[in-house]
């Protein structure tokens, strides 16, 4: 929260209710019981710094991006389809106060 009630910009890919109803059973609840640990990690995750909207993100393809955790992310743009890591952007540029928000279909989970 601390992170994302900042100025921003923050572009946000955020995974629809789809991709978190399709996580492993108690995965949910088991992030929820330590939300100071994996959960924030996964969170920040999906959060970039600076404004990104979607044509910005079709001129990234094969770049990686650092995520606000310090991970990198993966962009792969084939046609109309971009997708972050295995992820694919389902809706772009809803923006925000302080950023953008896209749609994925997946929950990213940083590599350990």
């Amino acid at each position: 929260a601390e992170t994302l009630s900042g100025e921003g910009p923050f572009p946000v890919f955020a995974p629809a209710d789809e991709a978190f109803a399709a996580l492993p059973a108690g995965t949910i609840e088991a992030l929820l019981a330590v939300p100071a640990g994996a959960l924030t990690d996964i969170l920040l995750y999906h959060v970039v710094p600076g404004k990104v909207m979607a044509a910005d993100v079709v001129g990234l393809d094969g770049q990686t991006v650092e995520t606000v955790g310090g991970q990198p992310l993966t962009i792969t743009v084939d046609g109309d389809t971009v997708q972050i890591n295995d992820a694919t952007v389902t809706v772009t540029d809803i923006e925000t106060s302080n950023g953008v928000i896209h749609v994925i279909d997946t929950v990213l989970i940083p590599e350990e």
